[in-house]
């Protein structure tokens, strides 16, 4: 484990995790209790992976951008025992406390190492835990409301590492490094398989375009994940050919839909193996990614190219589908849309205290994902767009990812989000908000010129909103298209396709 100047062996790293969980039980934490952690990507956010479990409780990393009032009422709702923090979020603790008065917390930085040391090291009895257990609560991003506690049990983590590893962990040589945050479901889907293999693993407390480069060129990473912004911030870094980023193998890109034209750049860019995937935070996360498969014939690079941008074909224990509202296959046409809905040892055990919002997402052993999506014989699925974010403008379904994916390809444009926006003729009307490199003088006509070479009339933008700060992004890196979409539908009911 490296972080920093911090290295730690397999040995060293899990006898930190046994005293971690020794020390956790000494102080009082017993079965269930909910064991919060505020902090960016360290080794000791990595402890908490293992230490935690052990210790019978419920590891429940935060998202580190959440305001005060977000993070509180995860907090009071969890009713969290212990939140570990460091010195960066010592300003919110009065507000969180008035929230949930009721834990303890626990300085990273300062006072840590001295609560670790009140534990000894104990190789836990496994036999003893019952695998059906809570053993990680993961809250939800809020993108899209109100977060809800995602519930995974000791055997859905262990399954879902086991099928991750059967695809990918094939090099006990391999080097993973750290590079989306680990409260996010693409980052700590990664570290579980990462230390069941034990490859050597790096973490990146923070993004930075350089000191990524630097960590791949200094300790030899052979693989990391990225959301798309990731991707572009490291693509349009002008000093990345300084660095030597030859040991890299694999590049997955997940979290938000990627577009071939991304996949091809880092390929080029990078020289190794790009693909996407696709998952959620109810799935552990992987569902399934875009590698290859042996009756998948390409007919070109381009083809190539478009089958690794998409969601691709499920991983081992996991089932898909894509359905309509009745829970009927669509045709495996790749036009037909439906909903992906996904039965397998992955699927989370519910939703932490509410019962009802569980119902509401499971069709028997089914869950539904509420993204839209089209597939074929192969079961090789391809995202179209969130259930929540289709535009449906004159009866016509609108793919904002497909408008996205095009424009992005204008080599002026840093990053885009389309939004649909009330029209009193048709219902909804696509808008994109645009970020062009410095110093670009592109217009609208431009960009409508440039999308009616790839778009249907109805599908290009009507409007588009110039910006020239980055567009408001939750703790993922996704962009939050529902503070863009809401300054238009403020005291409007907007249809969502169903």
């Amino acid at each position: 484990m490296v972080c920093g100047e911090n290295r730690f062996s397999y040995a060293a790293f899990g006898e930190r995790c046994e005293k971690l969980a020794s020390a956790l039980a000494r102080a009082g934490v017993r079965q269930d209790d909910r064991i919060g952690y505020l902090g960016f990507n360290t080794h000791r956010l990595l402890e908490g992976y293992f230490g935690v479990p052990q210790a019978r409780a419920m590891f429940m990393p935060l998202n580190i951008r959440l305001t005060p009032a977000e993070l509180g009422q995860i907090l009071r709702h969890s009713e969290a025992r212990i939140l570990f923090h460091e010195n960066d979020f010592v300003p919110l603790l009065d507000p969180l406390r008035e929230a949930w008065p009721w834990m303890r917390t626990i300085n990273l930085d300062t006072e840590y190492e001295d609560f670790l040391n009140t534990g000894t090291p104990e190789r836990a009895d496994i036999f003893t835990y019952d695998e059906d257990s809570i053993a990680e609560l993961f809250y939800t991003s809020g993108s899209t409301g109100i977060p809800k506690g995602v519930m995974l049990s000791h055997r859905t983590v262990y399954m879902h590492a086991m099928a991750v590893a059967g695809v990918f962990s094939h090099d006990d040589n391999a080097v993973e490094l750290h590079t989306i945050p680990l409260f996010h479901a693409n980052g700590w889907g990664r570290a579980q398989t990462s230390t069941m293999m034990g490859i050597k693993q790096v973490m990146l407390r923070r993004f930075d375009a350089a000191t990524v480069c630097r960590l791949i060129q200094d300790e030899g990473a052979t693989s990391m994940a990225l959301v798309p912004t990731m991707a572009g911030a490291l693509l349009t870094f002008p000093e990345s050919s300084k660095y030597d980023l030859s040991s890299l193998k694999q590049i997955f890109i997940g979290g938000a839909a990627s577009s071939p034209e991304l996949i091809a750049r880092m390929e080029k860019a990078f020289q190794c193996d790009v693909q996407a995937g696709y998952g959620l935070t109810e799935t552990s996360p992987v569902v399934s990614c875009s590698r290859e498969k042996g009756t998948v014939r390409y007919a070109s690079d381009e083809d190539r190219y478009g089958h690794q941008a998409r969601a691709g074909w499920p991983l081992p224990g996991t089932e898909l589908r894509v359905v309509d509202s009745e829970m009927r296959d669509v045709p495996r046409d790749m036009s037909s849309i439906g909903e992906i809905v996904i039965r397998g040892d992955n699927v989370m055990d519910g939703y932490f205290k509410d019962p009802e919002g569980t119902k509401a997402v499971m069709s028997g052993a089914w869950l539904h994902s509420g993204d839209m999506a089209v597939w074929d014989d192969e079961t090789w699925v391809h995202i179209v767009d969130r259930k929540k974010d289709i535009i449906i403008s004159g009866g016509e379904n609108v793919s904002s990812i497909a408008v996205e994916n095009t424009l992005a390809a204008h080599p002026d444009i840093v990053e885009v989000a389309v939004v649909g926006a009330p029209d009193p003729v048709w219902g909804e009307v696509p808008v994109a908000f645009v970020v062009t490199k410095p110093g670009s003088a592109l217009t609208e006509e431009e960009l409508s010129a440039f999308a009616a070479k790839k778009l249907a009339k109805f599908e290009i933008p009507k409007r588009y909103e110039f910006r020239t700060e980055p567009l408001p992004k939750g703790g993922t890196g996704k962009i939050l298209k529902r503070e863009l979409r809401e300054q238009f539908w403020q005291g409007k009911e907007r249809r969502v396709q169903g």
